[in-house]
């Protein structure tokens, strides 16, 4: 917009101004972080920078790009960079400077960007998806599963899990929906072979599937009764969501049931609250508990010689 113009509609407000004005006006709002920039010729024009994000959400972004472990040291300056560059001239470098720094430990998989690419090429087009997958050993060398055979699967979605990010897909050997590691995945290629659609996959609700499950490992599904002291509300809430039914018992104690998927990493959560939580429903959870703690409590006592 032209300076004649801008002083013109400001008339048409009631607002009388010039020139200098104008200059001085567009000066302060820069100063308060709005990017405000102008081409020189004949006549001054001005324009406006949109931002489509505000300081508070840059920070917020920029926060859980360093705190993800999943994303290289290396792939977190660029993107601390380029979404700093988001806030204009004038907010940039002030970001980068007083950003939160996390103690993240972060992975070194530098192709899981290429990685999430090739899967989420894979869900757009309905194909199915291989990779080599791998563990490391004590040395930190690579371990392949299957004996470096590729895994085929379907792709349903990608999930970011207790700092781990996840592709959540079904599998035709097993007829079920699992998990794995993209950050443990080499060499991810689209498949020419369209995904074939299961009657789980219909029904499935990733939302509900993230609260059942532990540690991103999966199990049988139970309805499960877990009565818990009063002061672990907020870590049940954390984990199952703030709308969990919970029935206070009057006595300094909750009663929660939810369905779960049984698994090692659950009976390890149960576990981790000590005496202030304990499951009581279905029996058969209740004894898979009682042996994994008799399990744990047995390799201590057969370290020490007792």
């Amino acid at each position: 917009m032209e300076t004649s113009t801008l002083i013109r509609k400001l008339a048409e407000h009631g607002i009388e101004c010039d020139r200098r004005t104008i200059y001085k006006d567009i000066q302060l709002l820069n100063d308060f972080g709005y990017e405000i920039l102008h081409t020189r010729g004949v006549t001054n024009r001005y324009f406006v920078v949109d931002r489509s994000f505000d300081i508070p959400e840059l920070r917020i972004l920029l926060d859980a790009v360093q705190a993800a472990s999943f994303i290289t040291p290396k792939k977190t300056d660029a993107l601390v960079n380029k979404i700093a560059a988001l806030a204009g001239s004038h907010r940039a470098q002030l970001l980068k400077n007083n950003i939160m720094r996390f103690n993240i430990t972060k992975h070194t998989n530098e192709a899981i960007y290429y990685s999430v690419n090739e899967i989420e090429r894979a869900i757009i087009d309905g194909k199915k998806v291989s990779f080599f997958y791998f563990d490391y050993n004590a040395k930190g060398e690579r371990i392949y599963r299957k004996d470096k055979k590729r895994y085929v699967v379907n792709p349903y979605a990608t999930v970011f899990s207790n700092d781990n990010y996840y592709l959540v897909c079904y599998s035709d050997k097993y007829k079920n929906m699992t998990h794995y590691r993209i950050d443990r995945m080499e060499t991810v290629e689209v498949e020419k072979d369209d995904i074939i659609p299961a009657d789980c996959i219909k029904c499935f609700d990733i939302t509900e599937h993230r609260k059942q499950v532990f540690g991103m490992f999966v199990g049988k599904e139970e309805r499960v009764s877990i009565v818990l002291d009063n002061t672990l509300i907020d870590a049940v809430m954390d984990k199952f969501g703030e709308d969990v039914q919970l029935v206070d018992k009057g006595d300094g104690t909750a009663l929660l049931n939810i369905s779960v998927q049984i698994s090692p990493a659950f009976l390890g959560w149960c576990c981790s609250f000590g005496d202030k939580l304990q499951v009581i429903h279905p029996q058969s959870v209740v004894t898979q508990v009682t042996d994994y703690i008799a399990q744990l409590a047995g390799k201590y006592v057969s370290r020490n010689g007792k």
